[in-house]
């Protein structure tokens, strides 16, 4: 497997698809998943000469789970020790929900100077938590029961994630695929007990209002108008605002995985941008 160890001695696992010298789009996945969950886009980009990279967050899929360091500074210290390591340089940085968080944060600690376009799709930016300065938040009693949920059965509660509202399946005649649903279970079974239940914090109590302003490069922002896990209107609405240079792309009837869910067109969408 390809990995690298960062400085406080944690294996971060990536996968490094397409050709090597082709123009580069990293991926950064969603909450408790890994880079599994983006190998369509990752095989639509790199069949279409991009080098593409993904990783799985420490705490996630084969990245090692420590005990410390599950929060969204270090998870973007963790990606710019990787971008180091691989030399990346006019990157096209692509999150879905926690880890459009991700990319937002490392853009915010670290800057552009290896970025040349970003996109944050179903992403939790700039604040999921209710707060007075976010009054369209979910309130905190959403994430506990997130976190109760999880402590009970976290197996139970991954399947009712996954065989709901992740994928939108719970709403009327909705296209149900098992194997999706299996797949998202196995994805976040493989994270750690303990980093999983950290990222619940992480995704929902930060606050990316900043480090959305600071994002200068052009940005592309997707978000499905029936998402129920990442509400629209208090993240993809705002964050269009906060971002300089932001172009909003409302899928109608999205839910949360467009990834899956409307794979050919997110896939159309994410060349077209990636090749402007």
């Amino acid at each position: 497997m390809s990995t690298i160890t960062t400085k406080d001695g944690t294996t971060i696992y990536y996968k490094d698809w397409g050709p090597k010298d082709g123009p580069v789009v990293t991926f950064s996945h969603g909450w408790p998943l890994t880079a599994d969950a983006w190998e369509a886009q990752m095989f639509h980009l790199a069949s279409h000469g991009f080098r593409c990279i993904a990783h799985d967050r420490r705490g996630h899929g084969r990245s090692s789970q420590p005990w410390e360091g599950n929060h969204m500074d270090q998870y973007a210290d963790d990606l710019a020790e990787l971008f180091d390591h691989l030399d990346v340089k006019d990157a096209v940085m692509i999150g879905h929900s926690t880890g459009g968080g991700e990319v937002a944060r490392y853009i915010g600690r670290h800057g552009t100077r290896r970025v040349k376009k970003a996109v944050l799709m179903g992403a939790v930016p700039p604040i999921m938590l209710k707060t007075d300065a976010n009054p369209g938040g979910l309130p905190m009693e959403v994430f506990d029961g997130f976190r109760a949920a999880y402590l009970a059965d976290r197996a139970q509660f991954f399947l009712d994630v996954a065989s709901g509202p992740f994928f939108g399946f719970n709403r009327p005649g909705a296209k149900v695929s098992q194997g999706l649903i299996q797949s998202w279970w196995l994805q976040g079974m493989m994270s750690g007990h303990k980093n999983a239940y950290d990222c619940i914090k992480a995704f929902s109590e930060t606050d990316f209002t900043e480090d959305l302003k600071k994002i200068d490069v052009p940005t592309l922002i997707i978000h499905g108008d029936d998402d129920q896990i990442v509400p629209i209107g208090a993240s993809a609405m705002l964050s269009s605002k906060l971002v300089p240079v932001a172009e909003l792309k409302i899928y109608p009837g999205g839910g949360h995985s467009l990834g899956d869910t409307a794979k050919d067109q997110l896939n159309a969408d994410l060349l077209e941008f990636a090749r402007s």
